[in-house]
Protein backbone atom coordinates (compact mmCIF):
# COMPACT_ATOMS: atom_id res chain seq x y z
CA UNK A 1 0.00 0.00 0.00
CA UNK A 2 2.81 2.01 0.54
CA UNK A 3 4.63 1.56 -2.44
CA UNK A 4 1.65 2.52 -4.01
CA UNK A 5 0.77 5.43 -2.22
CA UNK A 6 4.16 6.98 -3.87
CA UNK A 7 3.04 5.57 -7.31
CA UNK A 8 0.05 7.81 -6.78
CA UNK A 9 1.96 11.44 -5.64
CA UNK A 10 4.41 10.40 -8.44
CA UNK A 11 1.42 10.42 -11.16
CA UNK A 12 0.54 13.58 -9.58
CA UNK A 13 3.59 15.79 -9.63
CA UNK A 14 3.74 14.66 -13.38
CA UNK A 15 0.06 15.71 -14.14
CA UNK A 16 0.61 19.01 -12.52
CA UNK A 17 3.84 19.23 -14.97
CA UNK A 18 2.21 18.59 -18.19
CA UNK A 19 0.20 21.88 -17.05
CA UNK A 20 3.18 23.58 -15.89
CA UNK A 21 2.05 23.90 -12.48
CA UNK A 22 4.96 22.40 -10.05
CA UNK A 23 3.30 23.49 -6.77
CA UNK A 24 2.14 21.60 -3.83
CA UNK A 25 -0.93 22.63 -4.00
CA UNK A 26 -1.49 21.59 -7.62
CA UNK A 27 0.33 18.30 -7.06
CA UNK A 28 -2.49 17.76 -4.03
CA UNK A 29 -5.28 18.91 -6.08
CA UNK A 30 -4.39 16.14 -9.10
CA UNK A 31 -3.63 13.18 -6.42
CA UNK A 32 -5.78 10.34 -5.62
CA UNK A 33 -4.47 9.99 -2.23
CA UNK A 34 -3.96 12.04 0.61
CA UNK A 35 -0.08 12.59 1.75
CA UNK A 36 1.78 14.51 3.94
CA UNK A 37 5.34 15.85 4.12
CA UNK A 38 6.83 12.88 5.02
CA UNK A 39 5.71 10.66 2.37
CA UNK A 40 7.25 13.77 0.39
CA UNK A 41 10.45 13.23 2.54
CA UNK A 42 10.70 9.50 1.62
CA UNK A 43 10.55 10.38 -2.31
CA UNK A 44 13.32 12.82 -1.74
CA UNK A 45 14.95 9.80 0.18
CA UNK A 46 14.52 7.73 -2.93
CA UNK A 47 16.20 10.55 -4.81
CA UNK A 48 13.15 10.88 -7.52
CA UNK A 49 12.19 14.31 -6.27
CA UNK A 50 13.90 17.52 -5.63
CA UNK A 51 12.69 21.00 -4.03
CA UNK A 52 13.50 24.29 -5.93
CA UNK A 53 11.65 26.81 -3.99
CA UNK A 54 8.16 26.33 -4.49
CA UNK A 55 8.32 23.83 -7.11
CA UNK A 56 8.18 19.89 -6.85
CA UNK A 57 10.55 18.58 -9.49
CA UNK A 58 11.71 15.30 -10.49
CA UNK A 59 14.94 14.23 -10.48
CA UNK A 60 16.99 12.15 -13.32
CA UNK A 61 16.38 9.59 -12.01
CA UNK A 62 12.83 10.44 -10.96
CA UNK A 63 11.30 11.40 -14.44
CA UNK A 64 12.84 7.85 -15.24
CA UNK A 65 10.63 5.92 -13.04
CA UNK A 66 7.54 8.30 -13.23
CA UNK A 67 7.71 8.13 -17.30
CA UNK A 68 7.61 4.32 -16.61
CA UNK A 69 4.89 4.32 -14.60
CA UNK A 70 2.82 7.02 -16.62
CA UNK A 71 3.87 4.83 -19.31
CA UNK A 72 2.31 1.61 -17.72
CA UNK A 73 -0.78 4.17 -16.60
CA UNK A 74 -1.93 5.09 -19.65
CA UNK A 75 -1.17 1.83 -21.72
CA UNK A 76 -3.57 0.06 -19.16
CA UNK A 77 -6.61 3.03 -19.87
CA UNK A 78 -6.46 2.07 -23.09
CA UNK A 79 -6.51 -1.38 -22.81
CA UNK A 80 -9.28 -1.00 -20.61
CA UNK A 81 -11.30 1.39 -22.68
CA UNK A 82 -10.41 -0.26 -25.89
CA UNK A 83 -10.61 -4.04 -25.06
CA UNK A 84 -12.85 -3.94 -21.97
CA UNK A 85 -14.69 -1.14 -22.89
CA UNK A 86 -14.59 0.54 -19.50
CA UNK A 87 -15.47 4.34 -19.63
CA UNK A 88 -14.64 6.97 -17.10
CA UNK A 89 -14.56 6.20 -13.30
CA UNK A 90 -14.53 2.41 -13.92
CA UNK A 91 -11.62 2.57 -16.50
CA UNK A 92 -9.45 4.53 -14.15
CA UNK A 93 -10.05 2.32 -11.27
CA UNK A 94 -9.37 -0.65 -12.81
CA UNK A 95 -6.40 0.88 -15.10
CA UNK A 96 -4.99 1.69 -11.46
CA UNK A 97 -5.03 -1.58 -10.12
CA UNK A 98 -3.62 -2.93 -13.65
CA UNK A 99 -0.48 -1.17 -13.47
CA UNK A 100 0.87 -1.98 -10.83
CA UNK A 101 0.94 -5.84 -12.23
CA UNK A 102 2.55 -4.82 -15.21
CA UNK A 103 6.17 -5.99 -15.87
CA UNK A 104 7.81 -5.28 -18.84
CA UNK A 105 7.22 -8.20 -20.72
CA UNK A 106 3.63 -7.82 -20.60
CA UNK A 107 3.71 -4.30 -20.90
CA UNK A 108 5.73 -4.45 -24.01
CA UNK A 109 3.10 -7.34 -25.56
CA UNK A 110 -0.02 -4.87 -24.53
CA UNK A 111 1.84 -2.44 -26.22
CA UNK A 112 2.31 -4.24 -29.53
CA UNK A 113 -1.06 -6.12 -29.31
CA UNK A 114 -3.04 -2.15 -29.51
CA UNK A 115 -0.56 -1.25 -32.17
CA UNK A 116 1.60 1.25 -30.02
CA UNK A 117 -0.81 3.92 -28.89
CA UNK A 118 0.54 7.59 -28.99
CA UNK A 119 -2.44 8.64 -26.44
CA UNK A 120 -4.63 7.67 -23.85
CA UNK A 121 -8.13 7.86 -24.15
CA UNK A 122 -8.16 11.51 -22.59
CA UNK A 123 -5.87 12.66 -24.75
CA UNK A 124 -2.99 12.34 -23.04
CA UNK A 125 0.91 11.57 -24.55
CA UNK A 126 2.10 8.00 -23.51
CA UNK A 127 5.82 7.90 -23.30
CA UNK A 128 7.30 5.73 -25.77
CA UNK A 129 9.09 2.48 -24.38
CA UNK A 130 11.95 -0.38 -26.13
CA UNK A 131 8.82 -1.88 -28.60
CA UNK A 132 7.85 1.59 -30.06
CA UNK A 133 11.09 2.67 -30.75
CA UNK A 134 11.70 -0.59 -32.62
CA UNK A 135 7.97 -0.63 -33.70
CA UNK A 136 7.56 -4.20 -33.06
CA UNK A 137 4.47 -5.77 -35.17
CA UNK A 138 4.26 -9.13 -33.65
CA UNK A 139 4.20 -10.65 -29.67
CA UNK A 140 6.11 -13.35 -28.30
CA UNK A 141 4.88 -15.97 -26.33
CA UNK A 142 6.45 -15.22 -23.07
CA UNK A 143 4.02 -17.32 -20.92
CA UNK A 144 4.92 -21.46 -21.48
CA UNK A 145 4.53 -24.74 -20.18
CA UNK A 146 7.76 -25.73 -17.69
CA UNK A 147 8.23 -28.66 -20.01
CA UNK A 148 8.90 -26.60 -22.83
CA UNK A 149 11.85 -25.30 -21.48
CA UNK A 150 15.39 -26.32 -22.28
CA UNK A 151 18.01 -27.27 -19.96
CA UNK A 152 19.34 -24.36 -18.26
CA UNK A 153 16.47 -21.99 -19.33
CA UNK A 154 14.59 -20.24 -16.64
CA UNK A 155 11.04 -18.97 -15.64
CA UNK A 156 8.70 -17.69 -12.69
CA UNK A 157 5.77 -19.38 -12.53
CA UNK A 158 2.20 -17.90 -13.60
CA UNK A 159 -0.13 -20.35 -12.52
CA UNK A 160 -0.13 -24.20 -11.63
CA UNK A 161 -2.95 -26.48 -13.32
CA UNK A 162 -2.40 -29.46 -11.86
CA UNK A 163 -4.30 -32.89 -12.76
CA UNK A 164 -5.50 -33.45 -9.41
CA UNK A 165 -6.25 -31.11 -6.19
CA UNK A 166 -3.16 -33.76 -4.69
CA UNK A 167 -0.67 -32.50 -6.92
CA UNK A 168 -1.16 -28.51 -6.33
CA UNK A 169 -1.09 -29.63 -2.38
CA UNK A 170 1.93 -31.66 -3.18
CA UNK A 171 3.98 -29.10 -5.16
CA UNK A 172 3.13 -26.21 -2.97
CA UNK A 173 4.15 -27.82 -0.21
CA UNK A 174 7.96 -28.26 -1.92
CA UNK A 175 7.81 -24.55 -2.33
CA UNK A 176 6.97 -24.35 -5.99
CA UNK A 177 4.15 -21.88 -6.08
CA UNK A 178 3.61 -18.81 -8.24
CA UNK A 179 6.60 -16.22 -8.49
CA UNK A 180 8.96 -18.73 -8.17
CA UNK A 181 12.02 -19.11 -10.17
CA UNK A 182 12.97 -22.41 -11.60
CA UNK A 183 15.42 -23.63 -14.14
CA UNK A 184 15.42 -26.93 -16.13
CA UNK A 185 18.71 -29.36 -14.83
CA UNK A 186 18.13 -31.93 -17.42
CA UNK A 187 15.38 -33.90 -18.98
CA UNK A 188 16.48 -37.18 -19.54
CA UNK A 189 16.27 -39.63 -17.92
CA UNK A 190 14.34 -38.03 -15.57
CA UNK A 191 12.97 -34.22 -15.51
CA UNK A 192 14.55 -32.24 -13.07
CA UNK A 193 14.47 -28.73 -12.08
CA UNK A 194 16.22 -26.45 -9.38
CA UNK A 195 14.77 -23.64 -7.52
CA UNK A 196 16.29 -21.45 -4.92
CA UNK A 197 18.18 -24.59 -3.15
CA UNK A 198 16.39 -27.46 -4.22
CA UNK A 199 16.62 -29.85 -7.20
CA UNK A 200 13.89 -31.68 -7.39
CA UNK A 201 12.74 -34.46 -10.19
CA UNK A 202 9.26 -34.47 -11.32
CA UNK A 203 6.40 -36.39 -13.26
CA UNK A 204 6.29 -34.85 -16.93
CA UNK A 205 2.57 -34.71 -16.95
CA UNK A 206 3.14 -32.21 -13.72
CA UNK A 207 5.90 -30.10 -15.70
CA UNK A 208 3.35 -29.53 -18.22
CA UNK A 209 1.07 -28.05 -15.85
CA UNK A 210 3.15 -25.78 -14.36
CA UNK A 211 3.23 -22.18 -16.14
CA UNK A 212 6.26 -20.08 -16.11
CA UNK A 213 6.73 -16.84 -17.64
CA UNK A 214 9.89 -17.32 -19.71
CA UNK A 215 13.42 -15.68 -18.27
CA UNK A 216 15.13 -14.77 -20.94
CA UNK A 217 19.07 -14.90 -21.10
CA UNK A 218 19.38 -10.61 -20.71
CA UNK A 219 16.56 -10.34 -17.96
CA UNK A 220 16.74 -10.57 -14.11
CA UNK A 221 14.77 -12.96 -12.21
Amino acid sequence: MIHEKLDEIIEAIWGAGENKNYSLEAVKKRCAVEFNNDDLKELEKQGLIVFLDDKILFSPKGKLAAQALMRRHRLAEVLVSSILKLKDSAMEEVACKVEHSLVPEVEESICTLLGHPEFCPDGKLIPKGKCCRKDLKSIKRAVVSLIELKPSEKGKITYIKPGSHSNLHQLMSLGLQPGVVVSVHRKNPAFCIKFENTELAIDEEIAKNVFVWKIENNNES
